[in-house]
């Protein structure tokens, strides 16, 4: 069975940078569609961005496009979101999932579904 398991939250600064790394076993990653999630305090959970299975096809939120950036090393069996240029309304619990059940991320991150296998998650928070 697929196990993800995320890490790399933390406390930054406004302005300042984290990359969280999310860990994936149980398979090759790239048999995996891949997504990040975001949920705030007292907040629904949304989608951040997501990066496909083999053709490794990338799509991010208008909120933190141009801001994050999804990679994945195969070797290492991980996915990273990198974020820059953090803004106190990127903190949240952040998840990794597998993506199972749609046929795209701009799907998927958009209209939130498809989502399989969770990670815990891992707290970002973006304070002074």
């Amino acid at each position: 069975q697929v196990q993800l398991v995320e890490s790399g939250g933390g406390l930054v600064q406004p302005g300042g940078s984290l990359r969280l790394s999310c860990v994936v076993s149980g398979g090759p990653l790239n048999y995996y569609a891949i997504g990040w999630f975001r949920q705030a305090p007292g907040g629904q959970r949304e989608g951040v961005s997501c990066l496909w299975r083999s053709d490794g096809a990338t799509y991010y939120s208008d909120s933190v496009k141009g801001r994050f950036t999804i990679s994945r090393d195969v070797a290492r069996n991980t996915v990273y979101l990198q974020m820059n240029s953090l803004l106190s309304e990127d903190t949240a619990v952040y998840y990794c999932a597998t993506i199972r059940y749609s046929d795209s991320c701009q799907k998927t991150i958009t209209y939130y579904y498809g989502m399989d296998v969770w990670g815990r998650g891992t707290q970002v928070t973006v304070s002074q």
